[in-house]
């Protein structure tokens, strides 16, 4: 079986998740002995081809590939209205682009939803996002080194955020909520990919200089597992997700996670999961140690149900379907 995965993993796009999906899942795709993968070959001739990003490079060679042609929602037009300044025009065109593939691949239930409405004549299948447990796992060394380079004591309570500076990810819940609690530093990985046409994109660059000195904004990092391990709680309050990774990534490494309430999330965490609607909700949650440390003891073990080989191997027997029909 000959499979070429699309994902334009240059220019700002290498910084996005479906870019990071799409690596995790490759790695975990090679494991497996008769099936031969190709990453944003030009060649023509291929059985199956998984789609990750559609921007100008996968458009144009799809037009001319061969083989069943697979795209993952990774990107959706209720994803785009607070990511991108220009989002109703660019979601104009979705629906458009989803109906010309063969099938798709939903990573939640919203974005199943999603595709159906979009595409309703184009099969769809569910299959999570995954995650690689023995990458993402705590390093008491990449913690040192972590909360050395950014000057955080052994007994500072350090609470990460990783995602694109955009309104849809909370960023500004973010800093509202850093402004509540100042006895935790708060710190966000992640800049801005689309540059200019991010959403709100000086309004967020002005707010960011006004923070107060316990947040601290690393842009990129080289190596995102030492702030997970140099992190004592995960914040995530993004206002919509397809299926987050890195959410997936924090309970891998043991973190608590701390999330708005939003169906995504209690895709994964269950109806257990710290949640919050309001910054005073997320102020109080992110103190409350007791639930804290049983959501931390718990984390590890919720990201077993998307270990990145199970999700591999959902993925190669659906590809097999669509091949042999």
């Amino acid at each position: 079986m000959r499979v070429n995965f699309i994902v334009e993993d240059f220019s700002f796009f290498k910084y996005i998740g479906s870019s990071t999906a799409a690596k995790m899942l490759y790695r975990a795709l090679t494991a497996i002995p008769d099936l031969t993968l190709a990453w944003n070959s030009p060649d023509k001739d291929f059985d199956l081809v998984h789609f990750h990003t559609f921007g100008p490079f996968a458009l144009w060679y799809k037009r001319w590939c061969s083989g069943v042609k697979v795209v993952t929602t990774h990107s959706t037009p209720r994803l785009n209205r607070e990511n991108l300044a220009l989002s109703g025009l660019i979601n104009s065109f979705y629906p458009r682009i989803y109906r010309s593939f063969d099938h798709i691949i939903a990573i939640s239930q919203g974005s199943l939803g999603e595709a159906g409405e979009m595409a309703p004549r184009v099969p769809v299948t569910f299959i999570p996002n995954g995650v690689d447990r023995d990458t993402f796992n705590c390093d008491l060394g990449k913690r040192t080194r972590f909360r050395e380079q950014y000057q955080f004591g052994k007994q500072d309570r350090v609470a990460l955020s990783v995602a694109q500076q955009t309104p849809r990810k909370g960023i500004f819940e973010f800093m509202r909520v850093s402004r509540f609690r100042p006895e935790i530093f708060w710190v966000w990985v992640g800049g801005f990919p689309y540059g200019m046409l991010s959403k709100s994109y000086w309004k967020i660059r002005a707010m960011k200089r006004a923070c107060g000195k316990n947040v601290t904004f690393t842009g990129y990092v080289p190596d995102i597992t030492e702030a997970y391990s140099g992190a004592d709680l995960f914040f995530m309050p993004s206002h919509a997700e397809g299926m987050s990774i890195v959410l997936l990534e924090a309970l891998s490494s043991g973190l608590p996670c701390v999330v708005r309430d939003i169906p995504e999330f209690r895709e994964v965490l269950g109806p257990e999961g710290l949640y919050f609607s309001t910054t005073d909700e997320a102020a109080l949650m992110v103190m409350a140690e007791d639930r804290l440390r049983t959501a931390a003891a718990e984390a590890r073990e919720l990201s077993a149900r998307y270990d990145i080989s199970l999700i591999a191997r959902e993925h190669y027997n659906l590809y097999q379907e669509l091949i042999s029909a």
